[in-house]
């Protein structure tokens, strides 16, 4: 007998197999990030503008896991590259990931993998090591950005441009993603 991938069972409740729901989880968060991506706030001296996307990844890494969260950014950067516009400000096509700011992309892959690990290490529970880890991962971000724009600036302005003027939103975006993670644990 072939069991199904969702079923009610008889007392209504509405029940999903493990792969069918990994799947699920793994969509919506590629959503959630694209979402995410569009708070997006143009700074007027750098090519990088502060998005959301960044406590999207580490919400995305610290609840799916190292795997599952890394396997979710690769395929949110793959709905990009094919044309779905889910990168900051609606951009979409493979150019982005050629452009200055492609290293904060490829970074997302690291920072939710190592979110990840650090939740299955446990350190996402208490709320002090739950915003170190969500602060250590936004700074792979950053560092992996700046790292990139250095090969269009150099590194001294790409540190200029693409790193230091964001470290204090990234520990604000910390503070919230440190906070839902926690509350979402809760839950």
């Amino acid at each position: 007998m072939k069991t199904s991938v969702i079923s009610f069972k008889k007392s209504g409740i509405l029940k999903i197999d493990t792969k069918s729901l990994n799947v699920i989880m793994v969509l919506f968060s590629t959503f959630l990030i694209a979402v995410l991506a569009q708070i997006s706030v143009p700074v007027p001296f750098s090519p990088v503008p502060i998005t959301g996307q960044t406590i999207g990844v580490v919400l995305v890494g610290s609840l799916l896991g190292s795997k599952k969260g890394a396997v979710a950014i690769c395929l949110y950067i793959f709905e990009g590259v094919i044309g779905i516009p889910v990168f900051a400000q609606l951009k979409a096509g493979p150019h982005v990931l050629f452009g200055p700011t492609a290293g904060y992309i490829y970074g997302f892959i690291i920072a939710a993998y190592i979110a990840g690990i650090f939740s299955e290490k446990g350190l996402t529970k208490n709320p002090t090591q739950c915003f170190v880890s969500c602060f250590i991962s936004t700074t792979i971000i950053l560092l992996s950005g700046a790292l990139y724009l250095s090969f269009f600036k150099g590194i001294n302005d790409a540190l200029i441009l693409g790193f230091y003027p964001f470290l204090l939103g990234d520990v604000i975006k910390s503070a919230v993603a440190a906070l839902l993670i926690v509350s979402l644990r809760r839950v």
